[in-house]
């Protein structure tokens, strides 16, 4: 790219007309170094082609080298084809597992006509802020990577300690009630026993699938440690939906079949127990009421196999955790 851009200063010398393509190059480098995340940045790329070229139909997606899919990150305008009679697109490589490709639609012959002429300058600008984005890409990574866990595609322990007072906050602020369920697997050591942990992170993964598909979309769930998942069920309706919500978790989950072995047909089926807690019924400190449910849930277990426990304060003395 080098030999392009000494051609272009070249051609910015002779004509001034060029001089102005070159000198958007770096409006939008500048814009985008002040740019926090990769959507900051996509916005700002966006604004620069609405501002330069007067683009109005664009989408600024990330495609994954690995897997071959695409995430949108922003779109804008009408829809379009990539390969539309007025359609450009760039893939920008970032030298990661993560490309950006930046795609965008002339309203018109005169308008594609005006951008393709100042082609060879988009395309050089587009090279100038690669390792700007390479940074947001790898900031969005990091913050994947640490908020989500790597086995179930749940919100981890780290983000859920992390957000769980502002959860808190919203919830008083709204005189709203959360409904926290804390769920645990029976007897999941036996699968690692007699199996291996590949077999137990199927099993997890399952689990994970059966929670969300019970779930709205503004409840979270996360996965604490080993087979303990807590969900936290904002604004519940009643305590009888909660309990219905648990119940049928339990049930869905009885159900999943987990192949162990798939030359033999083997299968493995297993099942959960929950406790539950509410806030701020049971207590106003939150740490009490995640205490209650963790402590509900060994009451479960102790109960038998998908089996669901509730906070309740007359009993909370007859709670027996060995």
């Amino acid at each position: 790219m080098k030999n392009e851009m000494l051609n272009l200063i070249e051609l910015a010398i002779q004509d001034k007309d060029k001089l102005k393509s070159l000198e958007k190059i770096y409006t939008l480098y500048d814009q985008l170094q002040y740019s926090e995340n990769i959507q900051e940045m996509a916005s700002s790329l966006c604004d620069w082609l609405c501002e330069k070229y007067e683009v109005q139909n664009m989408k600024f997606s990330l495609f994954d080298l690995e897997t071959n899919l695409s995430t949108d990150i922003i779109k804008r305008g009408a829809e379009f084809f990539l390969d539309g009679e007025f359609s450009f697109y760039f893939i920008i490589n970032t030298h990661t597992d993560m490309n950006a490709i930046v795609a965008f639609s002339a309203t018109d012959q005169e308008h594609f006509d005006m951008i393709n002429g100042d082609y060879p300058f988009i395309e050089a600008a587009f090279f100038q802020i690669s390792p700007i984005l390479q940074n947001g890409i790898m900031q969005k990574h990091h913050v994947e990577a640490s908020s989500i866990d790597s086995v179930t595609n749940v919100h981890s322990r780290k983000y859920l300690i992390k957000h769980i007072n502002k959860i808190i906050s919203l919830s008083k602020k709204d005189e709203k009630d959360i409904a926290f369920l804390m769920i645990g697997i029976d007897r999941f050591k036996a699968v690692i026993e007699e199996f291996d942990y590949d077999i137990g992170d199927k099993v997890l993964i399952e689990l994970a699938k059966v929670i969300h598909g019970n779930i709205k979309d503004f409840d979270i769930v996360s996965r604490l440690t080993g087979d303990e998942f807590l969900l936290a069920i904002v604004n519940p309706s009643s305590i009888a939906n909660v309990e219905k919500t648990a119940q049928k978790i339990i049930n869905d989950f009885a159900k999943v079949e987990v192949i162990v072995n798939p030359e033999t047909g083997q299968i493995l089926q297993k099942t959960i127990c929950i406790g539950i807690s509410l806030f701020p019924y049971d207590s106003n400190d939150i740490n009490q009421v995640l205490k209650n449910a963790d402590n509900f849930l060994n009451e479960a277990k102790n109960k038998g196999r998908s089996q669901y426990a509730f906070y309740k304060k007359e009993e909370e003395s007859s709670i027996d955790l060995f």
